[in-house]
């Protein structure tokens, strides 16, 4: 099979709102101890349009004396002073005047997002915004409802002695907090809220590449009243200002979302002092589907799977395992679905998928395509990029692939979908597991006995049935092997910004 182009028109991005062009005129400061202040170092890192490759703004590149400066302010704020001595639900209430802040500005949220990161505005508001939202509000409750337990011990003592014994939960302190560049505000609310719940403090660090929306949750955060040092939000490089909060030694805990490669880093430093470490990693999720549905129905649900925020999620369904009877109508339908994607700029209002989010991602992912070709892949659609400014890869599919090429083994994060036969439930489960990652996968099926057979073979932290990408607020989210440890959202969400103590008490 020869390689299908795509032909995509790209139109040119829409012009700013005046409320976002006078937000991007903004001075690059760091938000700590409650105020904006400048960077001590005078590094400046050039934010880009990736739609555009235009220069659109400026932010500073905090060092090491910044990062202490904000470490001992989120120390001061976690031991003493306003927030020390708040009631569960004073941080409630406080953590739902900033979701309404966020909900009144949603409009110029969602715009900035897609601006800095390229996503189609329409998915920043329907997604991103939203979702943000409802996790600061659903995070809010659990402030009032950690909770430990009583139980009875074995111990013995001198006679008449009795013991009470029970636990309880309390913050973990200082948070440093990492995230990326596919959902920055997202991102940044997920790991806020259960920080915020349990009264801990964060220094947060957004990736360099999609800053801009952290920033302006900072300022709704000092508008919403939370006391000075709470939340202090740092701009810079991971290799500098990263490396320097994961190393600070008044850090109780690290909470990173980010590559496998640079979690296994972080992980490695924070033995030196022993601090709690969370990480959400990568991940090359299978989409299994079985012989019972309906192709093209089926093709859709895969489509979204992977191509969803320009390939660029951890969870993207990017091995398509398909039974060999239905193969050839499933991936026919998937690349359909391919070519008729409306690729340009977030701001486009008919966008459906926007540029990847910088020339580096952009060329990445086209090594990977470039690899697949060498090692014998066929490509049956896209396959390449747009010929447009902007940091744009046309979605493609690819078939004829080895378990043992580059592009079926390694993470992509890109609009990419190799696609592989099977034939029994056996084969396409060593197949999905015969992987370093863990972090989803979905099975495509109405045939509820072997789902329930196939979904305890899958060694992933999430499987979905018949849907793929369904994330919520209150359901567990982490990943299993390679993909990292500890979870995120819910009450396992809320637990990993704790410390549990036990008290024995002799009556």
């Amino acid at each position: 099979m020869n390689a299908v182009p795509a032909s995509h028109t790209i139109a040119e991005q829409p012009a700013l709102s005046s409320a976002l062009a006078k937000f991007l005129e903004r001075k690059p400061r760091l938000l700590v101890n409650g105020e904006w202040v400048e960077a001590h170092g005078k590094g400046r890192i050039p934010v880009i349009d990736p739609a555009t490759e235009r220069r659109i703004a400026e932010i500073a590149d905090a060092d090491a004396q910044d990062v202490d400066r904000a470490v001992r302010a989120a120390r001061a704020a976690f031991e003493s002073g306003p927030w020390a001595g708040m009631l569960p639900d004073e941080r409630e209430q406080l953590m739902w005047r900033l979701a309404d802040l966020m909900e009144r500005h949603a409009g110029e949220l969602a715009e900035l997002e897609s601006l800095d990161n390229g996503k189609p505005i329409a998915m920043a508001r329907l997604i991103d915004v939203p979702g943000a939202i409802s996790h600061l509000r659903y995070m809010s409750g659990w402030a009032s409802k950690l909770d430990g337990s009583t139980f009875n011990t074995s111990l013995r003592a001198a006679p008449g002695t009795k013991f009470h014994t029970y636990t309880v939960r309390e913050p973990v302190g200082v948070v440093a907090q990492i995230i990326p560049w596919n959902f920055p505000l997202l991102m940044a609310t997920l790991k806020l809220a259960p920080v915020l719940a349990t009264g801990c403090t964060s220094v947060l660090k957004p990736a360099e590449q999609t800053s801009l929306s952290a920033l302006r949750l900072g300022e709704l955060i000092v508008e919403a009243g939370f006391p000075p040092g709470v939340v202090n939000i740092l701009t810079g490089l991971g290799e500098s200002t990263g490396a320097a909060l994961v190393a600070h030694p008044d850090v109780d805990k690290i909470a990173f979302t980010g590559s496998t490669e640079v979690g296994k880093l972080i992980n490695i430093a924070a033995t030196a002092t022993l601090k709690r470490v969370s990480l959400e990693l990568g991940g090359k999720s299978p989409v299994i589907v079985l012989p019972d549905v309906d192709p093209r129905a089926v093709a859709a649900g895969a489509a979204q799977a992977v191509f969803f925020n320009s390939g660029q999620i951890c969870v993207a369904g990017s091995r398509l395992f398909v039974q060999r009877r239905i193969f050839d109508q499933v991936v026919a339908g998937v690349s359909e679905v391919s070519r008729s994607i409306v690729m340009g700029p977030g701001l486009d209002e008919h966008t459906q998928m926007g540029p990847l989010v910088s020339q580096e991602q952009r060329d990445r992912v086209l090594s990977y395509l470039q690899s697949g070709r060498k090692q014998g892949a066929t490509i049956v659609a896209g396959g390449d990029a747009p010929g447009h400014k902007g940091y744009y890869v046309n979605p493609t599919v690819i078939v004829d692939v080895k378990p043992d090429m580059k592009i079926v083994r390694e993470e992509i994060f890109g609009p990419v979908l190799v696609a592989q036969r099977f034939d029994e439930l056996e084969e396409v489960a060593a197949w999905a597991n015969d992987t370093p990652y863990g972090l989803a996968a979905s099975i495509w099926s109405n045939d509820l006995r072997a789902v329930q057979r196939l979904v305890p073979k899958i060694k992933a932290g999430t499987v979905w049935v018949n849907c793929h990408s369904m994330i919520d607020a209150g359901m567990p989210f982490g990943g299993y092997k390679q993909s990292g440890f500890g979870r995120e959202q819910g009450r396992a969400g809320v637990e990993m910004y704790t410390e549990l103590k036990a008290v024995c008490m002799a009556i």
